[in-house]
């Protein structure tokens, strides 16, 4: 039995405009640390995976990029997507590429976009979620402790013990209102942060059983068509398609720090803060200012008596907005003229 990592490294990233854009998404900037975010990622598994079994599922136009970040990873494990189909296409590509080179291996889906604060623990989780998943021929998804009622996470509410390590999930909850994310956490309820494992064949036998959107095309991948696998699927989150509806999911609480970076807001959780509550930076000034959020790209910024404010300059533009208005920067992008969203 061989372990293989599918790293998912699609998405614009458009919370992240002005510096994140359709050229060069926040995968590949260097949100919380020195490197970007899909390099980090990739770092975290070593003395996990051997890079010569992760895969990494990306657009088309992100593959020669993708290739010159990690020179360590073959050239045929990146994967660019023929068409962007979520990530129940995704890993149905990717679980199948691992089971043709074996088929006893089991599969780690990890996100190119996450800020952990601990490599170590993270590996470790990983290593047990793998070890359940092959132990029990089940699916496994990774929960981690909430640290405050988020409206803009899925939630888990693990039922029966299945081990020492893990439990059956009882319950998905996705995305509640805050009310109800309260009394989630109060009953144990762990976030979905979207870490899973499996082996491949149990993958491909849940995905016949509960998986109507892909199971009927999976004969395109074996005919060796990827571009016909991804036009005929319907796009559907691996979440929904199989974790939801199958029996047989068990939960694996990771222990080490977690965030997925999604907002400019993020930023104050995993980056250094000032006595006020500011994300430190070299080139800004604060006066009289707190919880700011600042992305001053090597600019002088001056921030004086106001309180929670994003300010992000990146590729000749300056965004200003409130960090509670960050989480609908989606809407703003898209209705900018073409060559603002670029923002080149």
């Amino acid at each position: 039995m061989s372990r293989w990592a599918a790293v998912l490294a699609g998405g614009s990233g458009t919370r992240f405009w002005p510096l994140s854009t359709p050229d060069k998404p926040k995968q590949f900037q260097p949100l919380a640390g020195d490197k970007p975010l899909l390099v980090q990622a990739v770092n975290r598994l070593d003395g996990l995976i051997d890079p010569r079994r992760i895969m990494i599922v990306t657009g088309t136009g992100f593959c020669e990029r993708t290739r010159d970040l990690l020179p360590q990873i073959p050239t045929n494990n990146v994967m660019g997507e023929p068409r962007a189909a979520s990530t129940a296409a995704a890993l149905t590509w990717a679980s199948h590429r691992a089971r043709q080179e074996d088929n006893q291996a089991s599969v780690l889906s990890v996100h190119a976009d996450w800020f952990v604060g601990d490599d170590a623990a993270f590996r470790a989780c990983a290593d047990t979620a793998l070890s359940v998943a092959e132990l029990h021929d089940t699916l496994v998804t990774v929960g981690i402790p909430p640290t405050r009622p988020d409206v803009g996470y899925g939630y888990i509410l693990p039922g029966d013990r299945l081990d020492d390590h893990a439990r059956r999930v009882a319950h998905f909850v996705e995305k509640p209102g805050r009310s109800v994310a309260e009394r989630l956490i109060k009953r144990g309820a762990l976030w979905n942060c979207g870490m899973f494992a499996w082996t491949a064949e149990r993958f491909f036998r849940e995905t016949a059983a509960h998986a109507p959107e892909i199971a009927p095309h999976i004969e395109q991948l074996e005919a060796g068509s990827v571009d016909q696998f991804f036009a005929r699927v319907t796009p559907i989150a691996v979440d929904k398609s199989h974790l939801e509806r199958s029996t047989r999911v068990a939960v694996v609480p990771g222990t080490f720090p977690w965030d997925d970076v999604g907002t400019w807001n993020a930023l104050s959780r995993v980056l250094p803060l000032d006595d006020q509550g500011n994300v430190k930076a070299d080139t800004v000034i604060f006066n009289e200012a707190t919880n700011c959020v600042v992305w001053p790209d090597g600019e002088r910024v001056a921030l004086y008596r106001v309180s929670d404010l994003i300010v992000a300059r990146a590729n000749g533009v300056t965004l200003v907005t409130t960090r509670e208005g960050a989480a609908d920067l989606k809407r703003l992008v898209e209705g900018l003229p073409v060559d603002w969203q670029a923002a080149s």
